[in-house]
């Protein structure tokens, strides 16, 4: 997905929040919600990073500390040009990672300790290109953007069903039946966009990652890995946060699966693989 349709999707998320608001409280619920959507927007691009790396008691590493992994980290983002990010460690057995941070400038990679026990430095290799892409195309800041305006509307839909319960609606504003329709249907459309702008940034760091480590099957195997691992072995995860993780934190079922923000794993891999074997 190019950057045109991304900010169409981003677009729709904000048009939503409004309509949602235009019918809790009419003119004035819609300036309201639009004056939250840019707020949580000021909000996610200067402090979501921080955030997030505080839920999970990540901790900033030297290099002293851990040679390999920066040295790791250090040769690929020189490779795909960006400034050396801050590398930090989660105290926790699934192995997983993430990266965050606004722009380049600002980029951190954080890894789980038990990412760092169950792949080799070449999966690694893969796992840190992968997470560079995302910071490099600036999808952590668009993905935290699109998930805080999902939520918005989540939480805002729930309080325009209340007020019409208790009577807060005006019944000369408009057609009741299609207000309740829309606050049922405006926030899983929220949830699909978003899985949109999730997926397909995920394909396209999965490609990237692939050409800065040099050999797409590093990540491929690292994949196989982590996805049978991730099932296996629990991690308390926000599912606030889950998209960010390089595979799905949460254990998930068939339903779960089908609303995941993930791709899914099978046809990851396969892509990888077949990037490789064309080479």
């Amino acid at each position: 997905m190019n950057g045109f349709k991304t900010i169409g999707l981003m677009i729709t998320l904000t048009v939503m929040l409004v309509a949602i608001g235009g019918l809790l409280g009419g003119r004035t619920g819609m300036t309201f919600a639009l004056i939250i959507a840019f707020g949580l927007n000021f909000f996610s691009y200067w402090f979501s990073d921080r955030i997030v790396l505080r839920m999970y008691k990540a901790k900033q590493v030297s290099e002293a500390e851990k040679p390999e992994l920066y040295s790791i980290v250090r040769r690929l983002a020189q490779r795909a040009g960006l400034p050396m990010p801050k590398v930090y460690i989660i105290n926790e057995d699934q192995p997983n990672a993430f990266a965050t941070g606004r722009n380049p400038e600002h980029g951190a990679v954080a890894v789980t300790s038990g990412i760092i026990s169950i792949l080799t430095l070449e999966e690694l290799e893969g796992v840190i290109a992968h997470e560079l892409t995302h910071i490099k195309h600036r999808d952590i800041l668009v993905g935290s953007i699109a998930a805080t305006i999902a939520g918005a509307i989540s939480y805002v839909a729930q309080m325009a069903q209340w007020a019409m319960i208790f009577g807060g609606g005006d019944d000369d504003d408009g057609n009741p039946i299609v207000a309740i329709v829309m606050m049922i249907v405006a926030p899983i459309a929220a949830l699909l966009v978003q899985m949109a702008i999730s997926r397909s940034r995920e394909y396209g760091a999965d490609k990237g990652g692939a050409s800065i480590s040099g050999n797409p099957l590093y990540l491929a195997n690292a994949l196989k890995k982590l996805h049978v691992a991730s099932q296996q072995i629990p991690m308390r995860a926000n599912p606030a946060t889950s998209h960010m993780f390089i595979v799905n934190p949460l254990k998930s079922g068939i339903v779960a699966r089908l609303f995941s923000t993930h791709p899914p794993i099978e046809e990851r891999i396969q892509r990888l693989e077949s990037m490789a074997y064309r080479r």
